[in-house]
């Protein structure tokens, strides 16, 4: 049998804290007990939002955490191509389509279900048109976005048909992790609960795909005093931080429960 693959993937947009800690910890101790691999990817297909010094604070916290990983280690943006090869597969078997819609139309039609995070489904005026009239569109410059077609599975329908990628921002968060997990040979996905309203969507692009399904555990979050998830957003403390009052490495994992 082939060796147990897990993977730590955080995104360069913040300092990485305790819930991130937790996370990257639980990965390498799964990874350990089942004589597997542990790997680090960096997600930063949000070129917006991602920084290098972050990149390189994420290096230095979790080598400071006791951890090690296989390199070289997988940075997204530097794999665009990949993500696009899957875009134009999924368009020439008509599971996606070129959305023209700026979002004020889309928010004009959208329909009142919403999606697991409470943004309103797309009303689909652009999976109505023809394949001609949408490669027209898109031969004359048009903006676009590309949909995944979400009506004919249930349990992803919940979301409405999202948007996988935009050609001049290249991909999103679905369609890259997913890639990439098959890419990698990931063979157990160890994420936060917070993301698994959308795994049905993840199952459905990789059934899409014809790649193999890893499995799933979905972890406890790390809630702060008021029982609200740790965010960087929202600017909770950072390993960073702790480390700089004097925290140590045996500290933190001690309180996460791997001492």
């Amino acid at each position: 049998m082939s060796r147990a693959v897990f993977r730590f993937a955080p995104s360069p947009n913040g300092l990485l804290h305790i819930g991130h800690a937790y996370s990257a910890l639980l990965n390498a101790r799964m990874a350990d007990e089942m004589g597997g691999r542990f790997l680090l990817r960096i997600e930063d297909t949000d070129q917006t939002r991602a920084r290098e010094d972050y990149k390189i604070a994420i290096f230095e916290d979790l080598a400071w955490l006791g951890l090690s990983w296989e390199v070289p280690v997988r940075v997204q943006s530097e794999h665009f191509s990949d993500y696009e090869d899957c875009i134009r597969k999924l368009w020439q078997m008509n599971a996606v389509y070129p959305c023209f819609c700026s979002r004020r139309q889309a928010d004009a039609q959208a329909l009142p279900s919403r999606d697991p995070e409470g943004q309103s489904h797309y009303g689909g005026t652009c999976r109505r048109l023809s394949r001609l009239e949408a490669e027209s569109r898109m031969a004359d410059g048009h903006v676009y976005g590309w949909r995944l077609d979400t009506s004919s599975d249930a349990s992803a329908s919940v979301w409405g048909d999202v948007v996988i990628a935009k050609p001049k921002a290249g991909s999103s968060y679905h369609i890259a992790v997913v890639a990439d997990d098959a890419l990698q040979g990931v063979t157990h996905v160890v994420r936060g609960n917070d993301i698994e309203a959308a795994t049905p969507l993840h199952r459905l692009l990789q059934q899409l795909l014809n790649l193999p399904v890893p499995e799933y555990h979905h972890h406890k979050l790390m809630l702060d005093q008021d029982g609200r998830k740790l965010s960087k957003s929202r600017g909770s403390r950072s390993l960073r931080h702790l480390r700089e009052a004097g925290v140590t490495p045996n500290e933190i994992r001690s309180r996460l429960g791997f001492s």
